[in-house]
């Protein structure tokens, strides 16, 4: 491992976007998704589950009140992951017991919006939810609502179920995002607080626990707060928390003495010893939070052993557990991965907040190591899965995303209970939408990276960027036909890395290049301006034939976009579709026309096998990303051919 070769995300403060693509997204994040779910955390959206977050705050603020007073709360449970108001005492905690985290997502997207758009306006609010939030902090540092609500001597009693670390790490990086945006260092001071109480209750030390997240992203957030504050205790504890993981016996076991749950703890990655792990298992937001932070503990520490496990992982997650949308995590049960080409398109999972963390995971792994493997996987759940979960007006949201949808299969089948054919108002378990309000807002993050040697392009977003070594504007028409221009002033030589996109194999780069690793590298000795080409067409994507539900289907894919099609465009029972692949594939701009046939319907059920009568059909396709945005409708990726 090459610690010179190592890179690091441009931050955010030095990158201004300006893209054709996705201005309009950013813009509705900041105008429209962000105030709308300030709305849903003081449960004022109409005929939307509640949230509960501004009064369990609200609540949390007088318990700790009325502990630093030196008086007693009343006990309320401490037993359940859910709880309503059929269910709990009215001043008790509401919710679920992750409830927290949500608030400080938005917190997060706030700063994040704040780099990009200053907003007086915005900000006043923010402070009020941060000084909110920090007036339940606890004397000792502690700070969640549903302990010091319900009972603050349980905190730390139930560390696989009830999130309190995971909470933690959202409030490191909502804390940090904001303090690099405005300088105001109120919620940081106070995490820090919290963070040292952890360092001094989880170790292996005499009196400390040696415990470690049921879910995981303390890991990456401590490393965020180590590189905000410089303090290395924070690092050290990251690494605690991925080297102890795993070990027998399992804490998880040891803090109940009891057998364990599933029998061996693959659903939190607690089976195995991190670095004996090869395979993606487990709930899988969870897991991909938790090799995100093992290759940020791998890229500090030089640590080939956890590089080589975070490679392997992977792995068998691009080559045996990805939807072609960017969608992981194939089943309900446990929001999990499934076995390896187990990819269901009726009953994908493909959770929102699973394919943010995978590309969490694959800026880390390009950061360590340039390939661009890890940014084609990032940009194909972007354009797809990502943008799938929000809807054109920024007020509805999927939490699932599937590749086939029957709205008739989703009312009365009992197994696709958890699907729903339109976007939803919000969630009670609301992860998902300010999970995506962050990631849009802190696109620029995932874009632009740099050492000393190298500026790399990993993702083609219209910007002006300014690095170390070089002031940089990108022109993008990247998603409309794969057009960019980048003009770039260097203050010293050095190397343009620029990604060639795993969809195209005809591409022209008006400057010599070298290409290593899926990345053209450009000399770069005096001011330039470099054009680049990436041309892209409709074509055909086949699926490998061990995923069984494929077999004779193949996807439509142009750019970084994948298409679907939908009932509205082309009537009901979309299975009787069939795609010419030597007909023509016409783009009027926003959808595209494919030759194809209809067959016709046949009401016996079984009858001998004669040909099918088909007629000729214009079949329209729309990006992936768009599809439920004219009411409930049929939908699929994959057809016959």
């Amino acid at each position: 491992m090459k610690k010179e070769s190592f890179s690091k995300h441009i931050d955010l403060k030095n990158i201004k976007i300006n893209d054709p693509f996705w201005n309009k997204i950013i813009e509705l994040v900041r105008t429209d998704v962000i105030p709308y779910q300030y709305e849903a955390f003081n449960d004022r959206i109409e005929g939307a589950e509640k949230s509960y977050c501004f009064s369990n705050f609200r609540k949390a603020a007088k318990a700790a009140e009325v502990l630093r007073e030196g008086k007693k709360l009343p006990d309320y449970p401490v037993d359940k992951w859910q709880y309503t108001d059929d269910n709990c005492d009215e001043n008790s905690f509401h919710g679920w017991v992750f409830q927290d985290s949500d608030f400080y997502k938005w917190i997060e997207a706030v700063g994040y919006s704040l780099s990009n758009h200053p907003d007086e306006q915005l900000k006043r609010k923010a402070e009020e939810v941060i000084d909110l939030i920090c007036s339940a902090q606890l004397e000792n540092g502690y700070i969640n609502t549903y302990y010091t609500i319900n009972n603050p001597e349980k905190a730390f009693t139930n560390i696989r179920d009830f999130h309190e670390l995971y909470c933690f790490g959202h409030l490191s990086e909502g804390a940090i995002a904001y303090y690099n945006a405005t300088g105001n260092r109120k919620l940081l001071d106070a995490t820090c607080r919290y963070a040292d109480l952890i360092c001094e209750t989880f170790g292996r030390g005499e009196g400390q626990k040696k415990a470690y997240p049921g879910h995981e992203i303390a890991e990456m957030a401590l490393v965020k707060l180590y590189e905000a504050t410089g303090e290395k205790k924070y690092l050290d504890e990251a690494k605690f928390f991925i080297d102890e993981r795993g070990l027998k016996p399992c804490w998880f076991d040891v803090e109940r003495n009891q057998k364990t749950r599933d029998g061996d703890h693959t659903y939190e990655q607690a089976h195995l010893p991190v670095r004996e792990q090869k395979e993606a298992v487990g709930h899988a937001v969870r897991a991909v939070y938790l090799y995100s932070g093992m290759a940020d503990i791998a890229k500090y520490y030089c640590d080939d052993t956890l590089l080589d496990a975070c490679e392997s992982l992977w792995n068998n997650i691009e080559n045996q557990k990805l939807y072609i949308t960017g969608g992981i995590g194939a089943t309900v049960d446990g929001e999990a991965f499934s076995f390896d080409y187990d990819l269901p398109n009726d009953q994908a999972y493909a959770e929102t907040c699973a394919s943010i963390g995978l590309v969490f995971f694959a800026r880390r792994m390009a950061e360590v190591y340039p390939d661009s493997r890890y940014h084609n996987v990032a940009e194909r759940a972007l354009f797809n899965n990502i943008l799938s979960g929000m809807a054109e007006d920024g007020k509805s949201f999927f939490y699932s995303n599937l590749l086939e949808v029957n709205p008739e299969a989703c009312k009365k089948d009992s197994r696709k209970r958890y699907i729903s054919p339109v976007r939803q108002k919000w969630f009670g378990c609301a992860c998902c939408p300010p999970n995506l309000a962050r990631m849009i807002s802190s696109l620029g993050e995932y874009c632009f990276a740099q050492n000393d040697e190298t500026i790399f392009i990993h993702q083609y977003v219209g910007a002006e960027i300014k690095a170390d070594n070089a002031d940089i504007r990108v022109n993008s028409t990247y998603a409309e036909n794969g057009r960019v221009q980048v003009s770039i002033s260097p203050k010293k030589p050095i190397k343009l890395a620029v990604r060639i996109p795993e969809w195209c194999r005809d591409f022209e780069i008006s400057a010599p290049y070298e290409i290593k690793n899926g990345y053209a590298y450009i000399s770069i000795t005096e001011k330039a301006e470099i054009f680049l080409d990436f041309k892209s067409k409709a074509k055909l994507i086949k699926c490998s034939n061990l995923v069984r539900e494929n077999a004779g289907k193949a996807a439509l894919s142009k750019g970084p976009f994948v298409y679907c099609i939908e009932e509205v465009d082309n009537g009901k029972n979309l299975q009787m579709l069939r795609v010419n692949p030597q007909g023509s594939f016409t783009d009027d701009g926003e959808a595209i026309l494919a030759d194809g046939f209809r067959e016709k319907a046949d009401t016996s059920l079984y009858s001998e096998y004669k040909s099918p009568e088909e007629s000729p059909a214009k079949i329209r396709f729309i990006p992936y990303y768009k599809w439920a945005n004219r009411g409930e409708n049929e939908m699929t990726v994959y057809f016959r051919v």
